[in-house]
């Protein structure tokens, strides 16, 4: 019995045209960094350019192999997303009160155990009360 699910073994190695369009890719961005450093443009202009030549990049790299699959694995993530049931708020404050209330529980225990401890290495070194 096979479920039905869209993992599929994809190990080959890249194309020449998907290793182009990651070369392309990299070159955007060393233009953007260079474009940083060499354009006397104000700072927020070189921020929208680092912004564009990341954002092209990241659009090049897109539509090779690898990009397809991390497309299609945002998409799954989302359509499974949207099956979580999330807590009511109700539900969230209660279990946050629970949280809180154990926390200061062991750490009253831990104090007390440090303070115990402590007593113990004064009565060892003599040092007293």
């Amino acid at each position: 019995m096979r479920m039905n699910t869209k993992v599929d073994s994809t190990d080959a190695a890249a194309s020449p045209l998907d290793l182009l369009k990651y070369a392309v890719a990299l070159l955007l961005v060393g233009g953007g960094i260079a474009g940083w450093y060499l354009l006397p443009w104000p700072s927020p202009l070189k921020v929208l350019l680092m912004i564009a030549a990341v954002g092209a990049a990241l659009g090049v790299a897109a539509f090779t192999a690898k990009g397809r699959e991390v497309r299609e694995f945002a998409s799954e993530s989302m359509f499974e997303l949207r099956k979580v049931v999330w807590p009511t708020t109700e539900e969230t404050t209660r279990t946050t009160i629970v949280i809180l209330i154990v926390v200061v529980i062991v750490s009253l225990i831990l104090a007390g155990f440090d303070w115990l401890i402590s007593l113990g290495v004064r009565a060892l070194l003599g040092a007293g009360g």
